[in-house]
């Protein structure tokens, strides 16, 4: 068996490990595997075998990413798939030297894209009319910003999903952990809206699939972003204050100002760490300081 051979099996074992035993979803592994690639790229194009991991090798890639200018996410996102590709070379028996696993670099501290309540109401006004295109997009934002879902997480939302009479959706999140979130008002209403007078005539098969394209399949992240951008345009709110998340980011944020707890906006958000719903604090606290600051009435 050559170096190649093993290599790639090493590869299909750690994305198996990532799936199976760590509970990644499959977009996850997909990404960890394409990071993975450039460090073995980087390896194989100054001759050098990529197993063992060593300092030496470690340094001069990620010099490489430091010349490259990537961001301090994207550099993290890399470093973090080669500590995740170290561990498992030691569980699978394959590798003992824990001691070479790099440092985190330091994540880049930002404050988010959040949408006022006001500007929330706009893009949501956005989508008023009869038309059967401005009826799902209301449902969606609605949902998307009344529940705090993830963009896959809307796209994978099911009829089964929904149980009305409780006012509460089963959502199937990252690792395909699953969780209960409420809906109830307006959501509520505007879901019922669409799934009785405008979810059928986006496809007449028989689906379960909640949210569909005007050719009637199932909606991507892609399409959920460009609905956005379009939504947002209407409600005259500039595209470099809008992102794929900016509904779920703005939804905690502003259940944190009104006094939700921290645990119940975690199991809301499906977080696995409390770590993860702490930053909408930092946020919060962030966004109050700079107004403070700004604001000539503060």
């Amino acid at each position: 068996m050559n170096e190649h051979t093993y290599i790639d099996g090493l590869i299909d074992n750690f994305c198996d490990y990532l799936l199976l035993e760590r509970g990644c979803s499959s977009n996850t592994v997909i990404s960890y595997s394409s990071d993975l690639q450039g460090y073995l790229n980087y390896c194989y194009s100054k001759s050098l075998p990529p197993l063992p991991v060593n300092n030496d090798k470690l340094s001069g890639y990620l010099s490489l990413l430091t010349s490259r200018n990537h961001s301090p996410s994207t550099q993290q996102r890399l470093v973090a798939t080669l500590r995740s590709w170290i561990r498992f070379l030691i569980l699978d028996g394959v590798s003992d030297e824990e001691n070479t696993l790099p440092p985190l670099p330091a994540r880049e501290k930002k404050l988010p894209q959040i949408l006022s309540e006001g500007e929330i109401q706009r893009i949501l006004d956005a989508c008023n009319g009869e038309k059967y295109l401005d009826v799902r997009d209301r449902a969606i934002l609605e949902i998307s910003y009344g529940c705090g879902l993830r963009a896959s997480e809307i796209c994978n939302l099911r009829h089964r999903d929904m149980f009305f009479s409780s006012g509460t959706l089963r959502v199937k999140g990252k690792g395909d952990k699953e969780r209960i979130v409420p809906f109830l008002g307006e959501v509520r209403k505007t879901l019922q809206f669409y799934i009785e007078r405008t979810r059928t005539v986006f496809s007449d098969k028989p689906s379960d699939v909640l949210f569909l394209t005007k050719s009637g399949n199932r909606m991507r992240r892609e399409d959920l972003w460009r609905l956005v951008r379009k939504r947002g345009k209407i409600a005259n709110i500039s595209i470099q204050r809008l992102h794929p998340h900016v509904l779920r980011h703005s939804f905690a944020t502003h259940l944190l100002r009104r006094g939700m707890d921290l645990r119940t906006l975690q199991e809301i958000l499906g977080h696995s760490s409390i770590s993860t719903t702490e930053k909408y604090v930092h946020f919060d606290l962030e966004l109050r300081d700079v107004y403070d600051k700004a604001h000539p009435r503060a």
